[in-house]
């Protein structure tokens, strides 16, 4: 059989990634099956097979060595072949969306891997983990998942996202705080839980934890699951379920929490002169809102956060730096714009009112990009920057795209594109690609809109900004460049995300937010509503 023009195009180019997906290939696997060139080309960093007829991956693929990232999601896989274990560069497994019933105890040889999304499967059984030093985020939503995953021994010291929703699983293990102690957003809705250990309030670091949809005997922990926050929850919880381990420490209020310090309400007059102070603002009635349309957006990019930054001081020199540390934040915490999209917008250049988080076809999203002059819609744009892209590429003789136009596959063959508009109804917002130049920050700008945006999690959102005031804070932006200072001041104003009627769906900064344990020398005040 000829080789596929894809893979024929990558070898020749000596490309890194390819992308095989979609109806066409799909009929092209049906009449002839995979095209098996596609595992001569050695030097591939990333596969990508999705949504075909593919019933099976071939055992050639442990010759893909330098793979970093396996998309396999949406195909009909019934199996896990085990030969991609041996794929020891491997950063990122997806074999979402497939008929795969078991994983390989195999897995554990897999010591890169940051990213295991395994969700909407048929999957009954997973192996006990052992050791996956460098995993980040792991998805088994929507399986057929009876029992916990075996994780009492495992060593999993950076795990942050588990999501375990839409299974059967009847028992939280007590010992999950002791194995996961860095988990920050836990979703175990739609299981079949009873009851919560004691032992679950002990994980300090939660952020977000979904117990809805459980079947809870104690009606009142099911109410407040289904209508509070999580700190709410793991109070409840930490008051009135018992532990099962009783040899485990109690974490109650009374033992005062590493970091609360960092919490207590001052005035302006008290903020400490041998530290870092951020001050957080409560958020008042004349405080713009952003108004989400989920059901819009939640098929699309479905989790958006904002705050605002006041009392800014720019120099130009300071300004750059500012950019850098965008730019330098996309590629670390928001894992190249995979995981969040931060934009920063002119506060006093956006019009009065409340803002709208949305989605339009790409036709009918129309903005002025950033550093561009004239308008276009989203669809124009696309393709501009795609064909952009490209020349670009060819030019440098490069392997991959670089700048913004490496982002353009999180939209490729979305109907729909994510916006944010002001209260006129103009577009200053088109992530994860562009802002728009009528909100463009400069070195003159006092007050900034900071916005985050995700397609994986609020937890996400929250991790990104988090990071981003803390940077922000070091960096002295907040500070007047004629009162030099070893430390510096940050002023932030808490933002609301709303639904269309108005009730509450987020709040940030919240009181569980912007709390850095890990940097003494920074405090956060949370000033008192006036």
């Amino acid at each position: 059989m000829s080789a596929w023009p894809e893979v024929l195009t990558a070898k020749s180019e000596n490309r890194h990634e390819i992308k095989l997906a979609g109806a066409a290939i799909s009929k092209r696997i049906s009449e002839s099956g995979l095209d098996k060139n596609v595992f001569q080309l050695l030097h591939l960093n990333l596969l990508n097979i999705s949504d075909t007829c593919l019933t099976s991956i071939p055992d050639d693929i442990k010759r893909l060595v330098n793979l970093q990232s396996l998309l396999l999601f949406g195909n009909k896989l019934e199996s896990f072949n085990e030969n991609i274990t041996s794929l020891s560069k491997l950063k990122v497994l997806d074999l979402s969306r497939n008929q795969i019933k078991s994983i390989p105890d195999s897995l554990n040889n897999m010591k890169e891997l940051t990213s295991i999304n395994f969700s909407s499967n048929v999957i009954e059984n997973l192996p006990k983990i052992v050791d996956l030093p460098n995993l980040i985020t792991v998805d088994i939503s929507n399986n057929k998942l009876a029992i916990f995953p075996d994780v009492e021994t495992a060593n999993l010291p950076h795990l942050t996202d588990l999501k375990l929703k839409g299974n059967v699983i009847e028992e939280i293990p007590s010992y999950v705080a002791r194995s996961l102690p860095s988990l920050k957003n836990f979703d175990i809705g739609d299981n079949q839980l009873k009851t919560i250990p004691g032992e679950v309030a002990n994980m300090t670091k939660i952020k977000e934890l979904n117990l809805k949809g459980n079947k809870l005997s104690d009606k009142r922990l099911m109410k407040l699951v289904d209508q509070c926050r999580t700190k709410q929850v793991l109070d409840y919880i930490r008051e009135h379920c018992p532990k099962v381990d009783q040899n485990q420490p109690a974490t109650g209020k009374g033992k005062g929490k590493k970091g609360k310090k960092q919490e207590e309400p001052v005035t302006e007059d008290n903020v400490c002169d041998l530290c870092h102070s951020m001050r957080i603002l409560h958020v008042e009635d004349d405080v713009l809102r952003v108004k989400i349309i989920e059901s819009e957006v939640g098929a699309v990019r479905p989790y958006i956060l904002c705050c605002i930054i006041t009392q800014l001081h720019f120099t130009e020199a300071l300004f750059k730096k500012f950019i850098q540390l965008q730019t330098k934040l996309h590629d670390t915490v928001c894992d190249k714009r995979n995981v969040a999209t931060i934009a920063t917008h002119d506060l006093n250049k956006i019009a009065p009112g409340d803002l709208v988080y949305t989605a339009k076809a790409p036709t009918q999203l129309t903005l002025t990009p950033l550093s561009r002059l004239q308008p276009c819609t989203g669809e124009q744009l696309f393709h501009r920057l795609t064909a952009e892209a490209e020349a670009l590429r060819k030019e440098k003789k490069r392997n991959v795209f670089s700048g913004i136009h490496k982002y353009l596959y999180l939209l490729e063959g979305k109907p729909k594109y994510p916006c944010l508009q002001d209260a006129s109804g103009k577009v200053i917002s088109f992530p994860p690609i562009t802002n728009s130049e009528d909100t463009k920050m400069s070195h003159e700008s006092k007050n900034m809109l900071v916005e985050v945006t995700s397609h994986a999690s609020l937890g996400a959102c929250k991790t990104v900004l988090n990071k981003l005031l803390q940077e922000c804070l070091l960096l002295g932006i907040g500070d007047d460049a004629q009162e030099a200072a070893d430390y510096h001041t940050l002023v932030v104003q808490q933002v609301k995300v709303v639904d269309p009627e108005g009730n509450l769906k987020s709040v940030y900064p919240s009181r569980t937010d912007c709390v850095y344990e890990d940097s003494p020398n920074v405090k956060v005040y949370r000033m008192p509503k006036k």
